[in-house]
Order: structure tokens, then C-alpha cells, then sequence
């Protein structure tokens, strides 16, 4: 396929997190359109923008590369795992998850990863995890303190099917490709994963002893591709119909009617978004009523409602669909 220098080349997660994003860029404006199930090509109604599918775990490393992918969505869990050398531009506040080390419910003893290190030495067992997070795994065994009392700076065994390394054979660690959670207890010990709800770790009989990190979407881009301005200019029109969703989610746009001599009252302790506009009611028989128009943060809404309802009528409440700003860009 022939790419021309006028396209922007974005990749999107396939998977868990497609949905999620799909709404998300519904909000936007820019709906993603499948030709069917199986598509991995969506349009968007802008034919500057090229769009591919790919797995969240593979797209930080794809924009990296001069003739490569220009700009991605990716958590930023895996943008840590792969060490992607990314420009972040974006964090979208969606498809948070909790990247957890889980052991067997049945384990009463385990309530760190300290007490599993200490009890599989003790019994002279060899301790075995399951993850798609080897280079977090790796960190985080090696930096806990009984680990490093008990085996020094040895890394632990890391086994994939390509290739193995590491020293510590006490210590195992597998690469999972997906339902890591179904690992233990046959396979392996205990595992590291990420989880959203706990739901299906509990499901498969797991609990959860320690969260290691937590992650969000972003919006990721190929650092050479901010060194074209066409496409910097791009990513940047991308960005603000973004950030509209995101200050959208969080505010509320509200209408309220209230008489002349109470304006200064609901003024006082009225939020806004910049200043609310303000209007005297059309006709002579207004009786010196005023309209207020403005946008507050949806956490203060609550706590004006005895004020509101004291002093005002006609109060008209939209969710926004995106509350652009412009001047950030």
C-alpha cells in the first residue's frame, strides 16, 4: 500500500481496549467505520488520517521508525514494558487498569511478595511466575529486599520461547501470551497481570497481595514524526478534539433563570469556566429576570443545588459532548 506524505498514520489497540477507544473517538467526531468484524483498517471520515489495528503491546515499539507509525494509543503500562523511545502527548483518562501480583486464594500465609519469596526458600521450592510484564516483573522482584537478601543480585530465570536467560533457577519467570490468570496453580505459582475489576482473578481463584502500578490510555507519538510540521500541525487538530472529550467528562453545562436582585447572590459562589454570560429575558414583562449560561466542574454541582434552588428557575442541565481548548494548543 502507498502511502503519501499528506497521511497521518495512527494505530489503535485491538482487543479490550477497542471499544473503549471507539466510544471515545465517537465523542470526538471522528467515528471509527468497519467494513466488518474482522476489519483492521477503520476509516474516520477524514482521508488525511490512515488507521490500523494493532495489539496495545506492539504499538509503542512501531513508532519508532522513520517509515513507521506516526501516532498510537497504547496504555502506558506498555509503554513502560518496552521502553518505547515515544513522545507522550495525551493521557485520555480511559481503560484504567491496575497492574497486580496475585497469588491462590488458598495461600492464608501470603499477604506480600515477601512472605511467598520467604515460604517457597523455606520449603526449597522453586518460586515460578506467569506475566506479559517481564521487564516490570524483572523490577519488581529484583528491587524487593527479601529477594535481594536471598539471592543477591542474581536475576531471576526468564523463559520465553525464543530464548532464556538469567541465573537464579529459584526463581522462574514465564512469558504468558494471554489468560495468565488460568496459569496457577498447574503451570505456574502466582502471576502478575494487569485487572480492571478484580472480577476475573477472583473467578480463577486469585487474590490480590500488592498493586505494582496503575495505567491509562495516551495517546503516544513517533518522535520523527513531530519533526514534520504538517504532521506536528495534524497531531495537534487530533489532540484538542480529544482533550474536548476529556474536559467534557468532567463539567456540566447549565442554564438558570434568576431575578435581578438575586444575580450578585448566585454570582458569588456560581464556578465557571472562564466568566458566565449573563442576559436580561426578552419582553417587557421579564420583571427584571436574568438568563445565566456557563459551564462548571461536575464535582461542584451537588453543593450548589441548595443555592440554585433558593434563588433560581428554569434550571436546564447538558452533559457536553467536548469542551474544546483551544487556547492549550
Amino acid at each position: 500500500m502507498s502511502i503519501n506524505n499528506k497521511l497521518l498514520k495512527l494505530t489503535i489497540p485491538k482487543g479490550s481496549l477497542q471499544d473503549v477507544v471507539s466510544d471515545f473517538f465517537k465523542q470526538a467526531g471522528l467515528k471509527l467505520n468497519f467494513s466488518s468484524s474482522r476489519d483492521y483498517k477503520p476509516t474516520i471520515g477524514d482521508p488525511e488520517i490512515y488507521i490500523k489495528l494493532l495489539r496495545p503491546q506492539e504499538i509503542p515499539n512501531y513508532l519508532m521508525g522513520e517509515d513507521e507509525f506516526d501516532l498510537g494509543i497504547s496504555g502506558i503500562d506498555w509503554v513502560k514494558e518496552t521502553n518505547a523511545d515515544v513522545e507522550v502527548i495525551l493521557d485520555l483518562e480511559i481503560g484504567g487498569v491496575k497492574i497486580v501480583f496475585c497469588v491462590p486464594n488458598t495461600w492464608d500465609y501470603a499477604n506480600s511478595l515477601d512472605d511467598v519469596l520467604k515460604k517457597f526458600s523455606e520449603d526449597k521450592k522453586v518460586l515460578r511466575f506467569s506475566t506479559e510484564y517481564l521487564t516490570l516483573s524483572l523490577n519488581y522482584i529484583q528491587n524487593n529486599q527479601t529477594y535481594k537478601k536471598l539471592y543477591g543480585n542474581k536475576p531471576p530465570r526468564v523463559i520465553t520461547p525464543w530464548k532464556s536467560w538469567g541465573e537464579n533457577e529459584k526463581v522462574k519467570i514465564f512469558l504468558s501470551f494471554g489468560a495468565t490468570e488460568a496459569k496457577p496453580p498447574e503451570e505456574v505459582d502466582v502471576i502478575i497481570d494487569n485487572t480492571s475489576t478484580g472480577s476475573t482473578l477472583k473467578a480463577n481463584n486469585l487474590k490480590i497481595v500488592d498493586i505494582i502500578d496503575t495505567s491509562t490510555a495516551v495517546l503516544i507519538a513517533n518522535k520523527n514524526a513531530l519533526k514534520d510540521e504538517w504532521k506536528r500541525e495534524k497531531i495537534k487538530d487530533l489532540k484538542v478534539l480529544l482533550m474536548g472529550v476529556i474536559e467534557a467528562s468532567k463539567k456540566l453545562h447549565i442554564f438558570l433563570n434568576v431575578r435581578q436582585e438575586n444575580l450578585d447572590k448566585i454570582l458569588t459562589s456560581l464556578p465557571a469556566l472562564k466568566r458566565p454570560t449573563i442576559s436580561k429575558l426578552a419582553g417587557d414583562d421579564s420583571n427584571g429576570w436574568c438568563a445565566i449560561n456557563t459551564v462548571i466542574k461536575k464535582v461542584d454541582f451537588l453543593s450548589l443545588i441548595p443555592l440554585l434552588r433558593k434563588y433560581a428557575q428554569g434550571l436546564v442541565v447538558h452533559e457536553p459532548r467536548q469542551i474544546l481548548p483551544l487556547e492549550q494548543i
